[in-house]
């Protein structure tokens, strides 16, 4: 029996930015409901952030939870996506380097809660939903 490949889903910082709903998309993750996908800009994106709000929370606490998702999903990490960023369009200029990874990595999805910055019209052409 064939076995349909995983939906692969780039992980924008904004759902990793809260604890409890990044811990249930790794979750889900886990048990191959997804591939998750991310980059080292938006591991640091969602952590400077969270740095930002959370002054009682450590850098070296949120190094060592990266570290672990890491660890957890060694493939997640995308590279080699930077020389699109520039040939892209979106509302939010700076969440090209988003739709940039999931090109890269032949994502289906982008998990956000910035739908408005990742309209359909701007995603289809690449295959992807929001």
């Amino acid at each position: 029996m064939n076995q349909s490949p995983k939906l692969v889903v780039v992980l924008d910082a904004c759902v990793l930015f809260p604890a409890p709903i990044r811990d249930l998309l790794l979750h889900c993750a886990a048990v191959d409901l997804f591939q998750p996908k991310w980059t080292w800009t938006i591991q640091d994106e969602w952590k400077r952030n969270l740095l930002k709000q959370r002054p009682d929370l450590q850098d070296e606490q949120l190094k060592r939870t990266i570290f672990e998702m890491n660890r957890a999903f060694p493939d997640a990490n995308v590279k080699g996506f930077e020389m699109l960023i520039e040939s892209l369009e979106l509302p939010d200029q700076d969440d090209r380097h988003v739709l940039a990874a999931a090109i890269c990595c032949k994502a289906r999805m982008v998990s956000t809660f910035n739908l408005k910055d990742f309209p359909s019209g701007a995603l289809d052409r690449y295959n992807l939903d929001a």
